[in-house]
This record gives C-alpha cells, structure tokens and sequence, in this order.
C-alpha cells in the first residue's frame, strides 16, 4: 500500500506511520519511510534543524519544493511507501503562518502546484495509492500539545480550529479524494492500536491481493527466521 498522511500537528500521523512502517518490516516487507515535510525536518540533527529555522524564507521554500516534487518518484517506485505531510501539509502551513512574524514557516510564494503533483501520481495508474487524513477533535489536539510539546511546534492552540478547517479543505480539494482514496482516521479517544487496526480496516477495499496477502500471513509476535522446507515457506521463532 502506498500509503499518504495527512493532517494537523499532533494528530498522530507519524505514530500511525511508523506502526504501519513496523508491522510491514515484521512481515520482510521493505518499505520506503519518509516523515520530514514539516519544518524543520525532524531526521536532522538538532545544530541542522537549528540553522533551517533560521533559514531566509526563499531559501526555505526552495529546499522544501525540491523534496516534494521527488516524492513524486518515489510513490511510483516504492510499493509500501510512508509519505507523512508531502505538499498538502506545506500547503496549509504557508498560506497559514507564511506571512506570521513569529513563525518560522515561509509564505505561500506561489500556490499552483498541489493537483500538478496529485497528477503525476494519478497517472502512473497505481492501484493502492492511499491518503489518510489524520485529525482529532480541538480538545484532544490541544491536550496532546500540553502533554507532549514538540521541540518546534508549527500550530498555535488559539489556531487549532482553523488550522483543522483549512487541512479539511485541502483534502477535500485533493485528486485522491476525488479518486475516492481518502481515508479519515479521527484519532480521539483512542489508543494507538486502536487507531492502527482502523486503518487497517478502512484501507482493506483499496489495497491489492498483494498486501491482502500480507496482512493474512500468521507471523510470530517475537523475532523470527524464514526457512524453506521441500518448496514451503516457513516462519520459525527464535
């Protein structure tokens, strides 16, 4: 499954990403993980993320236009990528705080860009292309940013509503949902697992035999090894 997420800060999208990353890696599926759209990319290292915010603006946006016009390549070649934010998080994030004195985001230089993307995917005709729209509701959002604050938070508690407004637009403005590839995964109230197992449910009439397959292999809880006896496959613990 190829897999899009989608939503706003601290609604769980790279909790679900990396679970999805490790239930695959369990099954010997390879996949393709990649969570640092939102500024400033968080597989830096902390001097690195450090200088990005301090970035002049055109040099910001320049980097970020680069990396999400590659991705595009890499949901095509990929067949379990883990896309978290990709252009609709950078488009929400720029209209929003671009022009916002106290944020470290860049403005919205030139919006037109979104479909173009969308389109370059949609035409390779892949058949799992998958978008989960992650959201909370505004309580749950505003006590996860208290619990659990992160290092450089990009949305504002007295934004929350709006910030949530504007992904929910731009999702439903998507090519992927119009294609019916969306997914919205309400986070609140539930565990991780619980929210995982959703996803799983929710994407079983998109995915391939394939992945079908996959996700009905009966695979040891612990670490284990493949081994082939007279032409079968086995999964041995350790």
């Amino acid at each position: 499954m190829r897999s899009i997420f989608a939503g706003i800060e601290y609604a769980g999208k790279s909790t679900l990403a990396t679970m999805l990353g490790e239930y695959y890696r369990h099954r010997r599926v390879p996949i393709h993980g990649d969570d640092h759209f939102t500024l400033p990319d968080a597989s830096l290292s902390p001097e690195s993320r450090k200088i990005l915010v301090d970035l002049p603006n055109d040099i910001k946006e320049r980097g970020q236009r680069m990396q999400i016009h590659y991705h595009v390549d890499i949901i095509k070649k990929y067949a379990c990528p883990l896309i978290v934010g990709w252009h609709l998080e950078e488009a929400v994030y720029t209209r929003f705080y671009g022009d916002d004195p106290n944020s470290f985001y860049y403005p919205n230089f030139h919006y037109g860009f979104q479909r173009l993307y969308e389109t370059l995917v949609l035409e390779a005709h892949l058949p799992d292309v998958v978008l989960f729209h992650v959201t909370a509701s505004d309580e749950e959002i505003a006590r996860r940013m208290e619990d659990s604050p992160h290092e450089y938070p990009v949305v504002r508690q007295e934004h929350v509503a709006e910030v949530k407004a504007r992904f929910e637009e731009e999702i439903a403005a998507s090519l992927f949902t119009h294609q019916r590839r969306t997914i919205v995964l309400d986070t609140t109230g539930k565990t991780p697992e619980e929210s995982f197992d959703e996803l799983l449910l929710q994407s079983e009439p998109m995915v391939t035999m394939g992945e079908l397959a996959v996700r009905n292999m009966d695979v040891p809880e612990g670490e284990y090894e493949v081994v082939y006896e007279r032409g079968v496959r086995k999964m041995v613990s350790k």
